[in-house]
């Protein structure tokens, strides 16, 4: 494998939903739960959205994710929906639920023995990057953690420029699942690894990413 080795950056992004965190295992039943109680305000009617509509735009910022989601609802409908997913994905995780990919743990702490300083680079929300990051005992290896929510940016090539000025970071690698990271990788000229894994991607997300891989462990055979 050494012919794909590349030198060792001095830093990694990674992208939370869909490359570290199996979303889906806390995100549909709080899905499921927003719905019947969008329904209970009055705030929604009918039935809840085919679960491919939020898995399909997992990564985008939260605004773009209702607008696909429920393209028709309100602006109060949205907002509620905001505040009630996340409400409910925190309890989940506190109740035990949600589940990393396979590896992540152990190659994250290979990573770090190497050297490599680790962050982490959101399209999500504060609380929720936060709250999963501890939920799964990944919190120390993470010498910080940048969410859109936190720095309001309108994309992650502004947040990872962010995390990159405020470091003094020179060569890193953006790891993610999605358009958003392979792009976030390739404006700010990091390397791009794309995890192919996740199952949330659209034909062509991940073209132009230097590296794909179909585990979260492969990684290593990079670096």
């Amino acid at each position: 494998m050494m012919s794909t080795q590349r030198n060792l950056p001095e830093a990694m992004f990674f992208d939370m939903d869909g490359t570290l965190f199996q979303t889906e295992t806390v995100l549909l039943p709080a899905y499921h739960a927003t719905f019947d109680a969008l329904r209970e305000k009055g705030l929604y009617a009918g039935e809840t959205p085919p679960e491919e509509r939020i898995l399909g735009a997992l990564g985008m910022l939260l605004e773009h994710i209702w607008q696909r989601v429920m393209p028709d609802a309100s602006m109060e409908a949205r907002l509620a929906a905001d505040e009630l997913l996340l409400k409910f994905q925190m309890e989940g995780l506190q109740q035990g639920q949600g589940k990393l990919y396979e590896g992540v743990a152990e190659t994250l702490q290979a990573l770090k023995d190497k050297g490599i300083r680790l962050f982490v680079a959101s399209n999500g929300l504060e609380d929720y990057v936060g709250h999963v990051t501890e939920a799964m005992g990944l919190s120390h290896l993470f010498e910080d953690l940048y969410s859109a929510g936190k720095y309001q940016t309108k994309s992650k090539v502004d947040l990872v420029k962010i995390a990159l000025e405020t470091h003094g970071i020179e060569s890193a690698w953006m790891v993610g699942d999605r358009s958003s990271d392979v792009e976030a990788g390739l404006k700010n000229n990091l390397t791009v690894a794309a995890c192919d894994y996740a199952g949330f991607r659209e034909a062509g997300e991940l073209e132009g990413a230097h590296i794909r891989i179909r585990s979260f462990a492969e990684l290593l055979e990079y670096v």
